[in-house]
């Protein structure tokens, strides 16, 4: 889901400053969760969960300054995966 929300983000018609915002969040998003997975402990996972969580908060706000309707159903799908599984 983190990696097809990444190449959503990545086709969004936007300013430069702010696409490359939004592709490097998007990229962390996918990369941390990763990075989580892979960790053995739950704590260790969590963190890592944590800030792929804090990332996706900030491609929300940019999808709302920019008004990018097209992604908003996606990142709040996403973002209550994210969501559990920092609260698991």
């Amino acid at each position: 889901m983190a990696v097809e929300f990444y190449k959503d983000c990545k086709k969004v018609t936007l300013p430069a400053y702010a696409k490359d915002q939004l592709r490097r969040a998007a990229f962390s998003v996918a990369l941390n969760l990763a990075e989580g997975a892979a960790r053995n402990g739950i704590k260790d996972r969590i963190k890592f969960y944590n800030i792929s969580l804090a990332s996706l908060r900030e491609i929300q706000s940019i999808i709302k300054l920019e008004d990018l309707k097209v992604l908003e159903q996606k990142a709040d799908q996403l973002g209550a995966c994210l969501y559990k599984l920092v609260n698991q």
